[in-house]
């Protein structure tokens, strides 16, 4: 797998991996080092678009505080001491280790983690499930997985916004894709159908661009998402504006939900949710008059104990207007002929015996369906033993003691497992509690093929462009692993790896490589010839697969944990309302704070409050603000908008300072999952999402140094 040789000047094709990825780019390549990056004209998902995080990349490859070369610790941990150590080194001494912990205490004694979608879950999954551990920790568990097991659950696959079939109306639900790209999307083509006149409903408590711009917008509470689904799909049935051929054919249990809807009459819900009851009205037939109709979520309603109800019930809202599936609805694209995740990481290699010791599979059980465990269960087995006791972990991609709720757990257990190792681009905090540092390699120093992992239909072929130190792809590094323990399955090199996947086609990567993307067929209405892909082959409204999991069949909302409704006790102290994880178009999560052009955009955490609410506490536009819950206390910079209701206060979330030389970083100055909770009886009980967007928090004016 060669680079770009040094005497050439050329534009390279490929395909950008600066956030969830999917814009085609091009990068122009001078004497070896890239020169300028770029959006592709021609690409078919951002038609030469390119948000900041891509246009600034240049800047993280070439960041002198770039890790080049593999390290192990000396010393305590978190003293940020190390030793380079070279790669036969590193991988003989990690893949000895982890053969051990193996044998001694079993393989689920090893827990894999990955951040968000970083590409590599095929490989990660491939190696844990040929290690024989069913623990891989991820953010599956409050991010995207929920959406994708719920689909599979309820209508067999996960229905994608069909932007090309030109959508008449979209609702936008907790998401904000003009400014982070979400999972299957880019900001570009919401922006194209609303330019040519597509009518837009927004829900969000915070009056975003979208919101602003949105034909209808629903300022809800945060956390009743589901009241107000259920809301809506109670005015769509009470006046007649599902669809009914579809309603008769296509879907498994409508008496019953039609029943649970009911229980949602307009003033109950204008009460929970503070929506306006003429607004909900007048949302709901907007949506189910104007065909075709489709709605895009994101994380903000994953995360939450109605996790899987907020999902599902957006499934459910979009089949019962005729639109599942349909041209300019959600639809199910076809991936091109491949092996799909599943075959590729095994999943059939891991034994039942071994599934059976998931970490929480026996309590998130519709999680467990998938592979998916929720943090706070790794965190018992290290501090507490229970079920038993994780020794060591491996993670790739992943700063979870900013990105994990209750981050002082986080801390506390990373420091107490008995053997770690981390792979990223830098010395993140997390990084610097590690026995062993591993330099990655970013999406413009591997080959891949990109998109593999999701749902939009495509996969888009990622050269190598430029090698920086001995970093090594998370691929290579799973692929070497897996052999130094002993694992018989994988191919010579990753390049043959990628030809297994391929492999069905009838390609290999020397064919694709210069390709710019693949595509599998699209068509439409697919249920009308072979139903659904459910156990009763229709939309099951009332879910079978859950009932079995003994969880209710029909969708409900439940009140937050910690909410004035749910805990008025504590509003004396905790007065305001706290959403956490607010978006910023120039980071994806905890990373990019490093990029210079990108921290100039944004050089402090930002927390949003309303000019009469931030008047109370004396506080100033632009002054540092103490926001304090009873986990703890931070501070970030006042942002006051009217856009905000006064009893909400929204901050956002990843943050730690690079420019913190000490081995902490700052990673407690102002990180949002000090704040957060993960109380086990207050997660979605099938999935073990947390409550990241609500919470009751006060604040103060605080001194103006960081």
């Amino acid at each position: 797998m060669s680079t770009i040789a040094s005497n050439e000047e050329k534009i390279v094709r490929t395909n950008c991996r600066g956030c969830h990825g999917g814009c085609g780019v091009l990068v122009t390549v001078k004497n070896g080092v890239i020169d300028k990056i770029e959006g592709d004209p021609e690409f078919p998902t951002n038609h030469g678009t390119l948000c900041s995080k891509g246009l600034a990349f240049k800047q993280l490859v070439y960041h002198p505080d770039r890790l080049k070369y593999p390290m192990k610790r000396i010393g305590k941990r978190g003293e940020g001491k190390w030793e380079r150590i070279g790669w036969d080194e590193a991988f003989d001494t990690i893949g000895k280790k982890i053969y051990n912990y193996k044998a001694q205490f079993g393989a689920e004694s090893i827990v894999l983690a990955q951040g968000t979608s970083r590409e590599f879950e095929s490989f990660l999954s491939r190696f844990a499930n040929l290690l024989g551990t069913p623990n891989v920790m991820g953010a599956g568990y409050m991010c995207y997985l929920s959406r994708v097991v719920t689909a599979l659950s309820v209508c067999g696959k996960l229905p994608i916004v069909d932007y090309e079939g030109d959508p008449k109306c979209v609702v936008v639900w907790g998401n904000n894709v003009v400014w982070n790209n979400a999972d299957e999307y880019t900001g570009e083509n919401l922006m194209r159908v609303l330019n040519e006149g597509s009518k837009l409903i927004v829900v969000d408590p915070r009056l975003t661009y979208l919101a602003g711009r949105a034909d209808v917008w629903l300022q809800l509470r945060p956390g009743t998402d589901t009241a107000l689904m259920l809301g809506i799909a109670n005015v769509i049935i009470q006046e007649g504006l599902y669809d009914k051929e579809f309603v008769a054919s296509h879907v498994h249990g409508w008496d019953d939900f039609c029943k649970r809807a009911s229980e949602y009459p307009l003033d109950k819900v204008a009460q929970i949710t503070w929506v306006p009851q003429d607004k909900i009205v007048e949302a709901a037939r907007l949506f189910a008059q104007t065909k075709p109709a489709a709605i895009q979520w994101g994380v903000a309603i994953e995360q939450s104990i109605n996790c899987i109800d907020n999902d599902r019930m957006l499934i459910y809202l979009v089949a019962m207007t005729g639109n599942l599936d349909a041209k300019g609805g959600n639809v199910f694209y076809t991936p091109p002929k491949a092996q799909n995740i599943g075959q590729f990481a095994k999943h059939d290699a891991l034994t039942a015996e071994q599934r059976a010791k998931m970490l929480g599979g026996d309590i998130f059980r519709l999680a467990a369906r998938i592979n998916v465990i929720t943090p706070k269960m790794v965190w018992n087995a290290i501090l507490n033993g229970e079920p038993y006791q994780v020794k060591a972990m491996m993670i790739h991609g992943s700063n979870p003691v900013v990105t994990r709720e209750n981050a002082q757990e986080v801390y506390k257990a990373l420091n107490a497992v008995e053997f770690l190792t981390v792979s990223d681009f830098f010395m993140t905090p997390t990084a610097e509690l590690a026995d062993f540092v591993l330099p990655a390699a970013t999406w413009l120093e591997a080959d891949y093929l990109g998109g593999f992992f999701f749902r939009h239909g495509y996969i888009f072929p990622r050269k190598k462009i430029v090698q920086i130190g001995e970093c090594k792809s998370d691929f290579e590094m799973f692929h070497e692993f897996g052999k130094r323990v002993g694992q018989e399955d994988w191919e010579e090199n990753v390049e043959g790896d990628l030809d297994a996947i391929l492999k069905p086609a009838g390609l290999s990567w020397q064919t694709v490589k210069d390709l710019p993307f693949l595509r599998g067929p699209v068509n439409y209405l697919k249920h009308e010839k072979k139903g659904f892909s459910t156990p009763t082959k229709k939309v099951e409204f009332s879910s079978t697969i859950l009932e079995q999991l003994n969880y209710d069949p029909l969708p409900t909302f439940k009140e937050v944990p910690e909410s004035p409704v749910s805990r008025p006790e504590m509003l004396d102290e905790y007065p305001y309302i706290l959403i956490t994880g607010a978006r910023t178009p120039v980071f994806f999560h905890s990373e990019h704070r490093m990029v210079p052009w990108l921290r100039e955009l944004q050089p402090d955490p930002i927390v949003e409050l309303h000019p009469e609410t931030a008047a109370k506490h004396a506080i100033k536009d632009g002054d540092w603000v103490y926001i304090q819950s009873p986990r703890g206390k931070i501070k970030q910079r006042a942002k006051l908008t009217t856009g905000i209701d006064k009893r909400v206060v929204a901050i956002q979330h990843g943050w730690w300072f690079p420019e913190v030389k000490t081995p902490d970083h700052g990673w407690d100055i102002s990180n949002s999952n000090i704040l957060t909770d993960n109380d086990p009886k207050g997660l979605d009980a099938a999935m073990g999402a947390s409550n990241l967007r609500v919470l009751l928090c006060n604040i103060s004016r605080a001194e103006e140094k960081k």
